[in-house]
């Protein structure tokens, strides 16, 4: 009886052995979920960035453009009427003239007054040429001289004659220019040359020109 009776012990031990192992594995989870922590980021990248610092350019100074050549008188205004005084029909002098802007190396100018509307086609009023390069302005009434003081020289108009001829239209309005032009070197022309003449010994020389136009009619309107 004592040897079934620890039989019985033992097998009763084994099944009890036995059950705990088998609650204690079925208590477990299969598998646990994986949740991965998040990367570790370093302290030195939560920092903010530096930007590096750009020192500010000196803004260049703007070019300066160039001076505007400009042909005034003070006897009238661009596109106005030219006082009787100055023409044929009133005491025929000269006007006075004045400019501004002309190049640095200017060495000579040249005035030619003409007008375009003329009955038998372009009718030169005055040339006048070797005008000094730091010359600003001509004063009214210049002789008809074929040399100035200043070395100044006065070619030939249309009537043949040295020095300025004013308006004389036979009919209506006419339109005067008086064209200025700053060359590099003076001319090598004699005192009675010709607007044509004038033209052609400048080429290749001229720096800047401008002009001033003026308007006559002999019955004043």
């Amino acid at each position: 009886m004592s040897i079934k009776r620890n039989q019985f012990v033992m097998n009763l031990g084994s099944v009890l052995l036995i059950t705990a192992i088998i609650s204690g594995c079925q208590s477990e989870p299969a598998s646990k979920p994986v949740n991965p922590e998040p990367p570790t980021i370093p302290l030195e990248a939560t920092k903010e960035v530096e930007q590096p610092v750009i020192e500010p350019t000196e803004t260049p100074e703007p070019i300066q453009s160039e001076k505007e050549f400009i042909l005034t008188s003070e006897t009238f205004l661009e596109g106005e009427p030219i006082p009787s005084k100055y023409a044929c029909n009133g005491d025929d002098i000269s006007p006075p003239l004045a400019w501004s802007g002309a190049p640095n190396n200017t060495n000579s100018f040249i005035l030619i007054m003409d007008d375009p509307d003329a009955p038998v086609g372009m009718w030169v009023h005055w040339v006048i040429f070797n005008i000094p390069g730091n010359a600003t302005a001509i004063d009214v009434g210049l002789s008809v001289d074929a040399e100035l003081p200043d070395g100044s020289r006065q070619g030939t108009n249309s009537w043949g004659r040295l020095g300025y001829g004013g308006p004389c239209p036979p009919s209506g309005v006419h339109r005067y220019f008086f064209k200025l032009y700053a060359l590099d070197a003076p001319l090598a022309l004699d005192e009675s040359a010709t607007k044509e003449e004038v033209l052609a010994a400048m080429e290749g020389h001229i720096l800047m020109e401008t002009e001033l136009m003026g308007t006559y009619s002999i019955s004043g309107g």
